[in-house]
């Protein structure tokens, strides 16, 4: 009975030990993954203007908002305005992905979530232009299409963030 208990005991200790150095793990994960990289970027083209701030965390994880407005409006266009939203997505090489969800102008209350692709050159953002297919209500760049970084409307260039 002694030796049973002796056992027990001992596996007792075990199992908590490593109960223990598990929640430490975790603890520290979560600490390092609340470290976060703020940059934020300005892109004009013409008279259209592009604003990302953007976070980036340990994880590799990137949000932020975009916010782009449109300097002159056409006679007998709908009104456009500007586009703002929020952005979330990841590096894949060199080649940042995100879903940016927005609402466009004033007289457009519903939300849109599009792909936008952001090449990275320097310490600057290119938004490239791809084709773009919706399926089940999400939408993709289609694949084996790439993406023209060449022909961009917006060059994103670091600027300082605002408070």
């Amino acid at each position: 009975m002694k030796k049973t208990f002796i056992l027990f005991s001992f596996i007792a200790t075990l199992f908590l030990y490593s109960c223990n150095q598990g929640a430490n793990n975790n603890q520290e994960a979560s600490a390092d993954s609340t470290a976060i990289v703020n940059a934020c970027y300005i892109a004009v083209f013409e008279t259209d203007t592009a604003y990302l701030n953007t976070q980036t965390d340990t994880s590799g994880k990137v949000t932020g908002d975009l916010t782009i407005k449109y300097g002159e409006l056409k006679p007998n266009a709908l009104e456009k305005g500007s586009n703002v939203g929020t952005i979330e997505g990841n590096f894949r090489g060199d080649t940042l992905f995100v879903d940016y969800t927005h609402t466009s102008g004033s007289i457009y209350k519903v939300g849109f979530k599009n792909p936008l692709a952001l090449l990275k050159e320097g310490d600057n953002l290119v938004l490239g232009i791809g084709e773009i297919i919706t399926q089940i209500g999400q939408s993709y760049f289609v694949k084996g299409k790439p993406i023209d970084f060449q022909t961009a409307r917006f060059r994103f260039v670091p600027m300082e963030c605002e408070n």
